[in-house]
């Protein structure tokens, strides 16, 4: 079986965009352990509030999470998330949301 590496629940020390699934996702014969975000744009929003992306609304990030993972999940892998690791994603999510400096 094929796996994607990562690490837990945490952004990898080396790549802060990292996420190390505590329940990896098995695709096909692929193992999906990491998952690297991709700093979305406003294209990537599409659809959602921004309020409910910065609140974690689930149904927000189910629909934004397959448009800015790497590998890309599908919705339905979203859906079946474990709650760690959907908490874990959502972190890095509005993490990107916030201003990268302080004026």
């Amino acid at each position: 079986m094929a796996r994607t590496k990562g690490t837990a629940n945490k952004a990898s020390s080396q790549n802060e965009n990292v996420v190390t699934l505590e329940n990896p996702i098995k695709r096909g014969d692929t193992l999906i352990e990491t998952i690297t975000l991709i700093k979305p744009n406003a294209g990537t929003l599409r659809g959602v509030s921004l309020q409910d992306v910065a609140t974690s609304d689930v149904n927000a990030l189910i629909k934004v999470l397959p448009r800015m993972t790497y590998p890309s999940l599908t919705e339905h892998e979203v859906v079946n998330l474990e709650l760690p690791d959907m908490i874990a994603l959502a972190g890095q999510v509005i993490g990107f949301l916030s201003p990268t400096s302080v004026c």
